[in-house]
């Protein structure tokens, strides 16, 4: 078995050096986050007892993680065990009771987990509407979006007080969450419809819908918030939709099907992993030039690590991550993880 550091204990442990930020790889049913130091790929600890986790995402100042869990119950029965920091009745409050009503109704709960970073340890659960896929935080810190594909919608928390703000329906299999950079828009893509829904977060209601291919799942915008990238999974295609007419202004084509997306730190690539026939995609945003590597097997969810030009990839077949060169897509080593890598986390770039 192997060993697992505390975050603060193998931090203390390592030389003077300047760190990257740290790397949270959410491992589904191994119930865990394994924490990574990018710089030197090596991994420094882990942060346990959070269930089934899939969604991850960092609050921008890398305080907090926001993780979700695949795993569904009865609302009202079997909650995750309060963390020891919190008092009976605000951990109760978070918590509906059995037959509580919920907006879209939903007799199933999930658990919403946020995590202290610097105690690796969970400080709040809160109960939302069924199972939760990803995870997205706006640039400003105030809110958490949660997706739900088998209600077809999304949850925004409010990380001030840890509740609930609103329950959104946006289009069936909501899957993946972005943020605006100012934190004013949220964009979710609805895999059962080949739509991606526009939120007002201060209304929290869909403004508009724009048509992409078919089943989009993950979503990255832009760092000026100009352009948004779905990954259309079964089209084999990603759109580019410009966010100010909401409309598709070009189509870049991959292989099927697709799954991880990612742009580069310098916003000028996007990465694409197409799982189906086992290789990263790149495309230069201004040449349109492709390039690929051959990942085998089945290259899953894909993370630019900040300020160091690597890409981690996850495998959906293997408990592992590839490390790879953004510039050549040389793959420079793998790092072993006890399950299957989903949604990486880092806090915010700066």
């Amino acid at each position: 078995m192997k060993l697992r550091l505390s975050i603060v204990a193998a931090l203390a442990a390592m030389p003077a050096v300047a760190l990257a930020d740290p790397v949270y790889v959410p491992q589904g049913h191994a119930n865990s986050i394994l924490v990574i130091d990018g710089a030197a790929d090596r991994v420094i600890g882990s942060i346990e007892g959070v269930p089934a986790v899939h969604g991850l995402a960092s609050t921008p100042d890398g305080r907090h993680l926001v993780a979700g869990s695949a795993d569904e119950r009865p609302a009202g029965a079997g909650a995750p065990d309060k963390p020891e920091a919190v008092p009976d009745a605000e951990h109760a409050a978070h918590h509906p009771a059995a037959g509580a009503e919920v907006a879209p109704p939903s007799a199933t709960v999930s658990t919403v987990s946020i995590i202290d970073t610097a105690a690796a340890a969970v400080i709040r659960r809160v109960d939302v509407p069924g199972d939760v896929h990803h995870v997205a935080v706006d640039p400003t810190g105030r809110f958490a979006a949660v997706t739900h594909p088998g209600l077809g919608g999304v949850t925004a928390l409010d990380l001030s007080s840890f509740e609930i703000a609103a329950t959104v329906a946006t289009g069936p299999y909501a899957n993946y969450a972005a943020f605006s950079p100012d934190g004013r828009r949220l964009y979710v893509s609805n895999a059962g419809n080949g739509t991606v829904s526009e939120l007002d977060v201060e209304r929290w209601i869909v403004r508009r819908n724009v048509i992409v291919g078919e089943t989009p799942e993950h979503l990255v915008l832009s760092r000026d918030g100009g352009r948004l990238y779905v990954n259309n999974v079964d089209a084999g295609t990603v759109s580019v939709v410009d966010t100010p007419t909401f409309e598709v202004v070009d189509n870049l084509a991959a292989g099927a099907p697709l799954h991880g997306l990612e742009l580069a730190d310098d916003g000028d690539t996007i990465f694409v992993a197409v799982m189906g026939e086992d290789r990263v995609v790149a495309f230069d945003l201004a040449g349109r030039q492709r390039r690929d590597v051959a990942l085998a097997p089945a290259p899953y969810h894909v993370a630019a690590i900040a300020g160091t030009g690597k890409l981690y990839v996850s495998s959906d077949v293997e408990p592992k991550l590839w490390v790879v060169d953004g510039e050549t897509l040389a793959v420079l080593h793998e790092i072993e993880i006890d399950g299957k890598g989903h949604q990486i986390a880092q806090p915010a770039r700066r």
